[in-house]
């Protein structure tokens, strides 16, 4: 009898149940959003527990039970990711909050990191690179993209706090994307080309028209050449 009791006190001490990591997402691409979903599905560690596609929806997400881990985009149509950074900060206090966007410019970057984001990944990540950056966030890591690294890096040994001015108009992978297109490239060639998922290479023209104002590729070029986007 005393065998069989520490047999099992044994095996239970040996096996004990792990938790899954609860991901909340808040992005309006959703090609992107459903890419991301797959992977979280697929990830045996995870569990999807919500996602928002908007501002509002994500500020209501907010109101259930909080997730380990929640993925922000900032370009969202109804007003900007970083409100939801914030608010998540405020009402899930113990989440680990990382920013997923094509944004790269200074302002976007230290604004997130400020409102509360642990974690700041482009958009040129494929969805299995995420899942481990989630893992990793999870654990109490920052993980950031090393293009954005190297920009804060670059800005601490200036000595200076970084500039709040305006951001540029469109991003250095969002104006390689526009040249391409004025190279007559497709979707799907540009993504092999630039080793991205169609769905990204969709999610950067789509950012590309809205902040031109045009609705075409033919717009899309024209505006540029008029900005000097683009060489001639």
């Amino acid at each position: 009898m005393h065998f069989q009791h520490v047999a099992a006190t044994k095996s239970t001490l040996a096996a004990p149940e792990s938790r899954s990591i609860h991901v909340a997402i808040v992005e309006d691409d959703a090609g992107f959003a459903d890419g991301l979903s797959q992977a979280v599905h697929g990830a045996p560690d995870m569990q999807l527990t919500g996602v928002a596609g908007t501002r509002a929806k994500g500020l209501a997400l907010l109101k259930g039970p909080p997730s380990d881990v929640l993925l922000v985009d900032l370009g969202l149509p109804d007003g900007s990711g970083i409100d939801v950074i914030r608010a998540a900060a405020r009402q899930w206090t113990a989440c680990n909050i990382m920013v997923s966007t094509s944004f790269t410019d200074e302002t976007h970057v230290m604004r997130s990191i400020e409102a509360g984001a642990a974690g700041y990944l482009l958009k040129d990540s494929s969805p299995a690179r995420i899942i481990d950056e989630i893992r990793c966030v999870a654990n109490g890591g920052s993980p950031i993209s090393p293009i954005i690294a190297r920009q804060i890096l670059d800005r601490l040994r200036q000595g200076g706090k970084p500039e709040a001015g305006p951001a540029p108009l469109l991003s250095t992978r969002e104006k390689e994307v526009l040249g391409l297109i004025t190279k007559g490239f497709q979707a799907q060639e540009i993504a092999t080309l630039m080793q991205l998922s169609p769905f990204t290479v969709k999610t950067f023209v789509r950012r590309i028209y809205s902040k031109l104002k045009v609705s075409s590729k033919a717009e899309a070029i024209y505006e540029a050449r008029t900005l000097g986007l683009l060489a001639d």
